[in-house]
């Protein structure tokens, strides 16, 4: 069963609330929740404040995708906003573990992200702790990229070498259209992560099955 996880940071920012309880009545089964702090990638988004902000509208799953240097710095706020998921980058931390095991013993998902240029390999000691593998299929740091298909052979390898029978969600963000999708899904990925693909018209429930493959 494919999910989708529409990105917000594709909504009108003018109507937020407006947008997030549309997608209320869709077939969505995340809300994807990029934070950006403008050191880890050059852009800069908000912060845990607007996410509890948002969090009575919607019984949604908060995807939570912390593009920031040394999240360890970050997780209570986020986990104060009452996020159900929280993924941080491995390249923006040194002590993956000890973050990971804080994460959980919150009571929280923990999902771990990796930029394009980063082996598969840096999830070994990791994977049997976590809930959640994101690959960004485009540098992260800006919506509406072309997306990267030398990363269906992470997604492949990730799936076939790591995941296998394990219970964790394979996750895909960047440049996710109703093309490459398929490709995502055969590679292994069961979560779509999309923005413009969602959200460039008013039909965002039919973008969302259409997604889904419903």
């Amino acid at each position: 069963m494919v999910k989708v996880a529409p990105s917000i940071l594709s909504a009108d920012f003018t109507n937020l609330k407006d947008e997030i309880l549309r997608l209320n009545n869709t077939e969505a089964d995340y809300i994807h929740i990029d934070i950006m702090d403008g050191h880890f990638v050059p852009n800069l988004t908000f912060g845990a404040s607007i996410v509890k902000q948002l969090r009575p509208l919607t019984k949604k799953i908060f995807d939570t995708h912390l593009m920031v240097q040394n999240p360890e710095n970050f997780v209570d706020d986020f986990i104060k906003a009452k996020v159900d998921i929280i993924t941080f980058h491995i390249e923006a931390t040194t002590h993956h573990d000890r973050l990971v095991k804080y994460i959980k013993d919150k009571g929280i998902k923990v999902g771990i992200a990796l930029n394009p240029s980063t082996h598969e390999n840096v999830l070994e000691y990791l994977v049997d702790e976590i809930d959640l593998i994101l690959v960004m299929t485009v540098n992260p740091g800006f919506g509406g990229q072309k997306f990267l298909s030398n990363q269906l052979t992470k997604i492949k390898n990730i799936k076939d070498n790591f995941i296998k029978n394990k219970n964790i969600d394979l996750e895909v963000d960047g440049g996710v259209n109703f093309q490459n999708s398929i490709n995502l899904v055969q590679a292994g990925a069961n979560v779509l992560v999309a923005g413009t693909t969602i959200f460039q018209n008013n039909n965002y429930a039919e973008n969302i099955s259409k997604l889904k493959g419903l």
